[in-house]
Order: structure tokens, then sequence, then C-alpha cells
């Protein structure tokens, strides 16, 4: 009973966030402010313009357009609270609000990794079976690969769920971190992690190495099929299709990467910090122009909707 009792001692957590510059605030702030601002405003924009313009209604910009909305949520499970805890002197968060963070936090990502897999797959069928794509690409399958894609995510983040709740937290309560990341949370439990940890190698395994595995597959049969095209014009432009969602993945597993699988020593947690900024503001704001700056269909929708506009 005693060890009850001292489970449920912690009922709040203390998100030092980025207290350690103090004389930097209104800096930090204004410039998280903007990248958040952007963020909404470029993906909101992105999204817009799929819908209204007829010639990007393809599984291509279907999905696009999916990402950019999954952007939006995904920045906004953590840039507000950041934000409103700059000029908070005591910046508590509950147990079950940082509970429910992390929740939506990871159904998200979780269902980025099974998105950006399903755009992998859909640049694979455009590239190496181009006749075929309307007939494999349906707007149906496309449909159910991103309801799936958010099925599976919010699954397998309600797993994660269910386990974390079992922890027991006796204290310390204060988290080195601007939201409530899963590291920061088992540096903090009294329980034995070690089942915990098992269920996210489990998970990882699930998600990451198998979204990995789909999209390296994916591309090896694009690159084997490039290097049978035989003008350099047509090489080009099959690499061009390719090279903004091979940017994106990159972003976002590389940075993933580093922080759940870097060591939680007190020399690295800035560093993961860092990383988990890119991630989950810097990411979500560059992920539009990864898709739009080299983008010939973009940039011809775009000059399209200018014209309507002045005219």
């Amino acid at each position: 009973m005693t060890g009850r009792r001292n489970s449920t001692m912690i009922t709040r957590f203390i998100l030092l966030g980025f207290s350690e510059f103090p004389k930097l605030t209104v800096v930090l702030f204004s410039t998280f402010l903007g990248i958040y601002l952007l963020t909404v405003s470029w993906n909101v924009g992105l999204i817009t313009l799929i819908k209204m313009d007829p010639h990007l209604h393809t599984p291509m910009y279907f999905f696009l357009s999916n990402l950019s909305l999954l952007d939006i949520c995904y920045i906004s499970t953590v840039a507000p609270r950041m934000l409103s805890d700059f000029f908070k002197t005591h910046t508590f968060i509950s147990f079950v609000g940082c509970t429910m963070q992390y929740f939506f936090f990871s159904s998200l990502g979780l269902t980025e990794c099974c998105l950006l897999a399903a755009m992998a797959y859909d640049r694979y069928v455009a590239i190496c079976n181009p006749l075929l794509y309307t007939a494999i690409m349906s707007p149906t399958l496309c449909v159910q690969m991103v309801a799936g894609s958010c099925i599976t995510g919010f699954f397998g983040s309600s797993i994660q769920l269910c386990a974390l709740l079992q922890l027991h937290f006796c204290g310390p309560n204060i988290i080195n971190h601007f939201f409530c990341d899963l590291p920061q949370l088992l540096i903090l439990s009294c329980s034995d992690p070690f089942f915990f940890q098992v269920l996210i190698s489990v998970l990882t395994v699930i998600f990451g190495l198998t979204s990995v595995l789909v999209i390296m597959i994916s591309y090896g049969y694009i690159v084997a099929t490039i290097l049978k095209i035989t003008s350099a014009e047509g090489r080009s432009k099959a690499f061009n299709t390719c090279a903004s969602h091979l940017t994106a993945v990159t972003l976002f597993f590389g940075s993933g990467i580093f922080v759940y699988m870097y060591p939680n020593s007190g020399d690295s947690r800035s560093q993961n910090k860092l990383a988990s900024l890119l991630y989950t503001t810097v990411i979500p704001m560059l992920n539009p122009l990864i898709y739009s700056l080299r983008n010939k269909e973009i940039k011809d929708a775009l000059n399209r909707w200018k014209k309507r506009i002045f005219s």
C-alpha cells in the first residue's frame, strides 16, 4: 500500500522548456511564434491550392494535402503550449495533460510514418507502372491508405498510452524539455521500465522499421527503373518527382532516430532538445517548401491562381 500511495504523489510535472536561456526569452518566443504561424499558413495555403486546382486532383497531391493537414495538427500538439509557457513563472502541466499531449503527439508521428510509406508506394507505382497508375492508385485505395495510416497510428499510440499509465511517478517531477516526450517521462518513472522499453522496441520495429523498409524497397525499384530510362530529360523528371519526398523522409526519420536512439545523458539533453525542435516545429514548416520549390505542377497552379485573382 505504501508503494501505491507513493506512486500517486506526482499529479503534475514542471516543464523547464528553454529556461536555461532567460535572456533570449523574447527572441525565442518571437522565432517559434513565427515558425508556427508560417507552418499553419503555408500548409493551409498548399491544401487550398490542391483543393482548388483540378490539375492537382491526383493521388500524389491527395497524399500531400493530407500530409499538410497532419503537419498542422502535429505542430499544434506542441507549439501552443510551448509558446504559452515562455512568460509563465511556473510552467506546470498535469499528469493527465502530459500523457494526453504525448498520446496525440505520438499518434500523429506514427501516422506520418505510415503516410510517408504510402507516398513512397505511390511514387513506385507512378514510375515503375505508369500505364497502370490510374487503375492501381484509385481514389478508393488512396482514401483507404490514408485512413489506414491514421487508424494504425492511433492504435499504436493507444498501446503506448495504456503502458504509460501503468508507470508510477513518485518524484522528481521536473521535465527538462519543452513538451512531454517519452524519453523524459521514462527517466522520471519510479517503475522498472524494462517492459515498457521492450514494448517501445517492438512498436519501433513494427512502425519505424516497416515504414523505412517499404520506403527503401519502393525506391530500390524506382532507382532501377530510372537507370533504364535512356533520355537524360526523362531521368531528370523521374528523379525530381522523388527528390522532395526523399528529403522529407530523411529529415523526419533522421531527427527522430537521433532523439529516440541517442543516450539521454546530461550532456546530450540540449542536443536532444534541438533535434526535437527539428521534427516537431521546423520540419512541418519546411515540408510545404520541400514539395513546392522544385515542383513544376504546383508552380503552374500558383500562376493560374494568381491570374484568376488579378483578372
